[in-house]
């Protein structure tokens, strides 16, 4: 069996096959703008919908400031993925660049760390969406109710993406424009409303930048999942940075004004804990609460969508380099899609969402996600030094960049107790045993 090349092939077209000898392969669908919509899906989930309050605690009146500088040190990273992406047209993403790099060993765990970054961040995610839908389903507050709720949806984002890239594809892109509309809303009304006296009352006594800005890094993150089904994407060598640079400028003007308002419009913002269904209480009235409710289900419910696109195609581009089991690499013959991947995926990300809680699992894969921002970035100098095909984007001062986003997420991770950490070296552990078992099962089958 022949592994897809990672390296660029000429000029993709819509619906071109990943050629993969002797079976079904993958279908290139996901166009330009699709794949943009799939960047700024994967990191505008529900943290946007309670991040405003808590910026405002952090940093008051000044917290729309933390969010632009914020947003240039997670550009730095982002301006490296775009650079490393351009190299490659495989899936894998992260795990991809960093085995092309600094090769398999490394490659695996950084795999099996995006791996379980997803899937907690998943399980999180279930977690918000069945608090939300409880005040306007109560049913959904009970043990059954939550269980339903999650398997309900986790069902069907599975049956979307099993059915097809291109109605994956296209769910998440509906789901990307609804989850921004009402944002877009709250713009436009709350940017007229801005009153300096509701301003006053966001003043904190002991500005805690530091904080603020950690906690705004965090909300950023997602990004460097948007690119992991780069064999399904129509010409992924030059539509992955477009998609990056577009989709991260977007977001950080939609982080900034959104800030803006809560701190302009709703008294006290520290203190809410629904701020922006509360500041479009604020501007609309009852059906403003209203709408900030049902816009964090459509946000959760569309990011979990990409969550079944993009994490299923980890499993499959391990599988494919046989370390994973032969049958997560499977391809459904008619549907082009990565079956078995895709329902291995929903199950365990179901299962640490029924058994876990929205602020452990939150955390954790928050710290885990800084792992893959060093690799990646450090996997933009050792390329620059191989030889090989070029990258179709080259970020300006990218050793530089490399550097600076390297020290910049060590910085972070230095600020995170063991407490919170404790899990990382148990996963990597673990993920060095699975990867020695399949490397033995592998040289006693060419045995």
């Amino acid at each position: 069996m022949r592994a897809v090349n990672f390296r660029a092939m000429p000029g993709p077209t819509d619906d071109e096959t990943v050629i993969v000898a002797g079976r079904p392969s993958l279908i290139r669908a996901i166009g330009r703008w699709a794949l943009t919509a799939v960047v700024i899906n994967s990191v505008i989930g529900s943290g946007v919908f309670g991040l405003p309050s808590s910026l405002a605690g952090f940093a008051g009146e000044w917290s729309p400031v933390t969010v632009l500088i914020a947003g240039c040190g997670i550009f730095v990273i982002v301006l490296c993925f775009a650079e490393v992406g351009s190299r490659f047209d495989g899936a894998g993403g992260p795990y991809l660049y960093t085995r092309e790099a600094f090769g398999p060993a490394l490659g695996f765990q950084i795999g099996w760390l995006h791996i379980w970054t997803r899937l907690l961040a998943c399980a999180a995610a279930l977690n918000v969406l069945s608090s939300y839908l409880a005040p306007l389903i109560p049913w959904a507050g009970t043990p059954a109710g939550r269980a339903s709720v999650m398997i309900f949806a986790m069902t069907l984002v599975t049956v979307i993406n099993v059915m097809g890239v291109r109605q994956a594809a296209w769910t998440v892109s509906a789901f990307t424009i609804a989850k921004l509309l009402p944002l877009a809303l709250l713009i436009v009304l709350g940017v007229f409303q801005i009153d300096r006296d509701v301003i006053a009352t966001q003043t904190v006594a002991e500005p805690k930048w530091t904080e603020a800005v950690l906690l705004l890094v965090f909300g950023y993150g997602g990004f460097e999942s948007a690119v992991v089904a780069g064999s399904e994407s129509r010409d992924p060598r030059r539509d992955t940075a477009f998609a990056l640079i577009t989709a991260m400028l977007a977001i950080t003007l939609i982080y900034c004004l959104v800030q803006l308002v809560v701190v302009g419009v709703l008294p006290d913002a520290a203190s809410s804990k629904a701020p922006v269904a509360e500041t479009l209480g604020v501007l609309l009235g009852p059906a403003g609460l209203l709408l900030g409710s049902i816009a964090v289900i459509v946000s959760v419910y569309g990011w979990l969508t990409g969550f079944s696109l993009m994490g299923s195609r980890i499993f499959y581009s391990m599988a494919e380099q046989n370390e994973f089991p032969r049958a997560l690499g499977s391809v459904h013959p008619r549907r082009r899609t990565p079956h078995v991947a895709i329902i291995i995926n929903s199950a365990i990300g179901l299962g640490l969402g029924l058994v876990g809680n929205f602020g452990q699992l939150a955390t954790f894969s928050a710290i885990a996600r800084l792992g893959i921002y060093i690799t990646t970035c450090a996997a933009l100098i050792a390329l620059r030094k191989k030889s090989g095909e070029p990258e179709s984007y080259r970020a300006p001062g990218g050793i530089a960049l490399a550097a600076i986003g390297i020290v910049f997420c060590l910085w972070l991770l230095s600020t995170r107790s063991l407490a919170q950490a404790w899990f990382l070296p148990v996963i990597v552990a673990v993920g060095g045993l699975v990867w020695l078992g399949m490397r033995a099962r592998r040289a006693s089958v060419s045995v």
